[in-house]
């Protein structure tokens, strides 16, 4: 076994063991203990405690779900949107297609985390407003990406033989677009995951993202950070968890495309 593969089945083992089976109160979560501040780990807690006496290990997890639960929003509405503007935009063509791809141009001019940064400042912190600053920004990569995978197929024969037949463009796109489209879609969403999760951490870092006292990776590594010389383990296991989240998620973006890739060669052949 590859030891990409072995990282990739551990990490997803033992992720989804702590994420599913580990159960806290929020209340216990947020609850101050000045005997504990940073307090390294110990028996009685394996990742020590924060600046306020809090356990640091039930607090990565509630982050991690946190993240999980905004990668799950943003990616709903940015790779439905997304993906659907793309479609119309390559099938239509025309003065639609061009207007499409001037949004597109300016919305990529500018760095995907800058933009958020800037929608986040002004609408300001809150869970519904971080989800809403990345969902404003997140689509652009969907809709590129699908609109250059429907100017690929659009000309295949069953799809002109659909159009000429006038079946209406909701039909074409669901039985005959998305169904050749949703290999290279299902990569870029692996990938948007871990970039969501990264400016959710951004955010709550720059003090714009989620509100305290709820836990976030991004706030936590922050807040560790003032406490790097005294308390090391505050920001790096903190940093470690949130590391070890993304780049599940890219090695699993790795592996779908290699199978997608071994799949598509072996249909050619």
């Amino acid at each position: 076994m590859k030891k990409s593969t072995f990282f990739l089945i551990f990490s997803m083992v033992l992720w989804s063991v702590v994420l599913i089976f580990s159960s806290w109160d929020q209340s216990i979560l947020n609850t101050i203990d000045l005997e504990k501040i940073l307090m390294p780990p110990n028996s009685e807690s394996l990742f020590g405690s924060d600046d306020l006496g809090r356990s640091i290990g039930p607090r990565i997890v509630s982050g991690a779900r946190l993240s999980l639960f905004v990668v799950i929003i943003v990616l709903t509405v940015t790779s439905v949107f997304g993906t659907l503007i793309g479609i119309l935009s390559g099938l239509v063509g025309g003065k639609f297609d061009s207007i499409v791809m001037r949004v597109i141009d300016i919305f990529l001019s500018f760095p995907g985390i800058l933009l958020a940064i800037s929608l986040a400042g002004i609408l300001g912190g809150g869970l519904h407003n971080v989800v809403l600053a990345l969902s404003a920004v997140g689509w652009v990569g969907f809709a590129r990406l699908s609109r250059a995978q429907t100017l690929r197929v659009k000309q295949l024969d069953h799809i002109l033989v659909a159009q000429l037949l006038g079946t209406t463009t909701p039909k074409i796109i669901i039985l005959h677009v998305l169904p050749l489209i949703v290999s290279p879609m299902l990569v870029e969403l692996t990938y948007s995951a871990a970039s969501v999760i990264l400016s959710e951490a951004g955010l709550s870092f720059l003090g714009i993202g989620v509100s305290s006292p709820t836990a976030s990776l991004g706030s936590m590594v922050r807040d560790g950070s003032f406490y790097l010389m005294t308390a090391p383990h505050y920001v790096i296991l903190t940093g470690m968890a949130l590391m070890s989240l993304v780049l599940l998620i890219n090695v699993a973006g790795d592996k779908l495309q290699e199978k997608l890739a071994e799949g598509y060669s072996r249909n050619i052949n």
